[in-house]
């Protein structure tokens, strides 16, 4: 998957209307447990990936969240 295709898909999950590579997860007003359980669940679906709620915690940036999915 292209990263442009995950950044949108992610403003999407985040209810923002722009997401940058360099944001910090944290930051967004929307960052919870439900949103970090409709990520496990994009990355399962469009990745084929397991992903843990402690990965994406340990996590700061969208560009670091990218780059764990895709290297998981």
């Amino acid at each position: 998957m292209e990263k442009e295709q995950f950044i949108s898909d992610l403003a999407e999950i985040l209810d923002e209307e722009v997401v940058n590579e360099s944001d910090v997860l944290a930051d967004f007003e929307a960052w919870d447990s439900l949103t970090i359980l409709s990520i496990i669940s994009y990355a399962q679906q469009h990745f084929k990936k397991v992903l843990k709620n402690d990965d994406i915690r340990s996590l700061e940036t969208v560009g670091d969240l990218f780059a764990f999915i895709e290297n998981k």
